[in-house]
């Protein structure tokens, strides 16, 4: 399966036209990227499942071809988006796997809809609040990002840092590509809604995540510098019954960088929850 045979269609939500790459057949998985990225990060990992499963790649609001932002938004809008894209393509119920905002955005997916998802595999994420550091470090990007109209130049080599680690940046020189492509489209005057709403504006979310009784799988890239290690296994450690996965070799875009591997470990957690 490549991109053009992926049935491309355009669903309104709450915040505005999403576009979804719709393909394969079987139950359906929901993917959901992280900040800066579109639907195609997790193209690699869509074409594995798609023989068994419908996959759904989702362009974020504001990101992709989706429509452009123009406010600020919160979690439990993100989710009912979700169920919006879900209710546009008929699907009852699905599987459900987000990387980074994906991930924030699925805990609350799985905590305010608990019959809409079967599993949720949350990739490169975090439960905590923005701390002061990280706060400062993207005020100062999105201060950047808009005196140069977009990403480029030391802003995209320090986006491409966040997301990969040494091991993609050393052996997986279509993945940098793939990275440093994906930014070159970003229309930061869209982007930068989602980069104060998801980053500088979050949450704690750890009250809502002990609610979620959904079957849920954590997986963290041991190379990811945005949210190391010991953050995403804290957010496991919230969620009644999480289980956690440290992927070797990988950074933020594990989904992307290791596609093989990140399919395998969706498959296998599906199967084992029956």
């Amino acid at each position: 399966m490549n991109q053009e045979r992926l049935e491309h269609r355009t669903l309104p939500t709450v915040l505005g036209q999403l576009r979804v790459r719709v393909g394969g057949n079987g139950p359906a998985i929901l993917f959901w990227p992280s900040l800066l990225m579109d639907g195609t990060m997790w193209q690699g990992v869509a074409e594995r499942l798609a023989e068994r499963y419908r996959v759904v790649l989702i362009d974020p609001p504001g990101h992709g071809d989706s429509t452009a932002l123009t406010r600020h938004f919160d979690f439990s809008t993100c989710a009912e988006c979700i169920v919006q894209v879900m209710d546009g393509l008929g699907i009852d119920r699905a599987h459900y796997v987000g990387n980074s905002w994906g991930a924030m955005i699925g805990g609350t997916f799985a905590a305010r809809y608990p019959g809409r998802v079967g599993v949720a595999v949350l990739m490169n994420g975090t439960a905590s609040p923005c701390g002061p550091a990280q706060r400062l470090q993207f005020r100062l990007m999105v201060s950047l990002g808009r005196l140069l109209r977009g990403i480029r130049g030391p802003l995209r080599t320090s986006a491409t840092a966040a997301f990969l680690g040494p091991t993609s940046r050393r052996d997986r020189p279509q993945v940098v590509a793939q990275v440093r492509a994906a930014l070159a489209r970003v229309d930061f005057r869209s982007v930068r809604w989602a980069v104060e709403s998801v980053v500088i504006r979050r949450p704690s979310q750890d009250a809502l995540l002990r609610t979620v009784r959904t079957p849920v799988m954590v997986v963290a890239g041991i190379e990811d510098a945005t949210f190391p290690v010991a953050e995403t296994r804290a957010m496991a450690q919230v969620i009644p019954g999480a289980s956690f996965v440290l992927m070797q070799g990988a950074a933020h875009l594990a989904g992307l960088e290791c596609p093989g591997e990140v399919s395998k470990l969706i498959e296998a957690f599906i199967r084992r929850q029956g």
